[in-house]
Parts: structure tokens; C-alpha cells; sequence
């Protein structure tokens, strides 16, 4: 069973970056598909942000695209999503998620393994 931590949120200014980082126990990063995900308010639906692919193949939502970066380090397990140009749009706790058995991202993936999330807020 694979787990997830996320880190690296806070408190930035508008125009300011952070990059969020997921730390994956179970097998090799590279061994799943992995997903970020954000949830701007308790009760909403959570939205896509961006995903990466076992062959590092990279999808991103249209709200980010151009801004933020999803990479991994597979020596140390970790995928890393790289937010630059913050805005007080992208304000929301924002999950990591793993799905096992599938190679590529599809709009219709659905991800079986979630963190705990961690918080971002930016203020303008």
C-alpha cells in the first residue's frame, strides 16, 4: 500500500512561488502514475492540477498551465510540483495522489491513494 506526505505549503504574496513536495512510500515513484490535485474550500469538489505519467509525461490543468511544474526524483521517491506566479486563485489544500497498474494519464484516471494534503494560501 503506498503513502503519500505532502509538504512544502504556506502563507506567499501574489507574484510568489512554492514548491510542494510528495513523499511516496511503497514502490518506486516511476511505479505509479502520480497526481496533484486542490481543493479551494471544505465541501468542494477537489480539481485536477497536474499529473505525471510513468514515462514522465506531463498534463496539466489550462489554470496552471505555463505556471506550474510537476517533476519527480526517483532517489529520493519524491514528486515535486513547482508553483510559480501564485495568485489568490490558487489558494486551496492540495493533495498528492498515486494510482498503481496503468502507465499513462487519462482525463478519466481515477487515483486509488491520496495524502493528507497540504495547505496554500495567497495573499494579494
Amino acid at each position: 500500500q503506498v503513502q503519500l506526505a505532502e509538504s512544502g505549503g504556506g502563507l506567499v504574496q501574489a507574484g510568489d512561488f512554492l514548491r510542494l513536495s510528495c513523499q511516496v512510500s511503497g514502490r518506486t515513484v516511476s511505479s505509479y502514475v502520480m497526481g496533484w490535485f486542490r481543493q479551494q474550500a471544505p465541501g468542494k469538489e477537489r480539481q485536477f492540477v497536474a499529473a505525471m505519467s510513468r514515462n514522465g509525461n506531463t498534463h496539466y490543468a489550462d489554470s496552471v498551465k505555463g505556471r506550474f511544474t510537476v517533476s519527480r526524483d526517483s532517489a529520493k521517491n519524491t514528486v515535486y510540483l513547482q508553483m510559480n506566479s501564485l495568485n489568490p486563485e490558487d489558494t486551496a489544500k492540495y493533495y498528492c495522489a498515486a494510482r498503481t497498474y496503468i502507465s499513462e494519464w487519462t482525463p478519466e484516471t481515477s487515483f486509488s491513494s491520496w495524502g493528507q494534503g497540504t495547505q496554500v494560501t495567497v495573499s494579494s
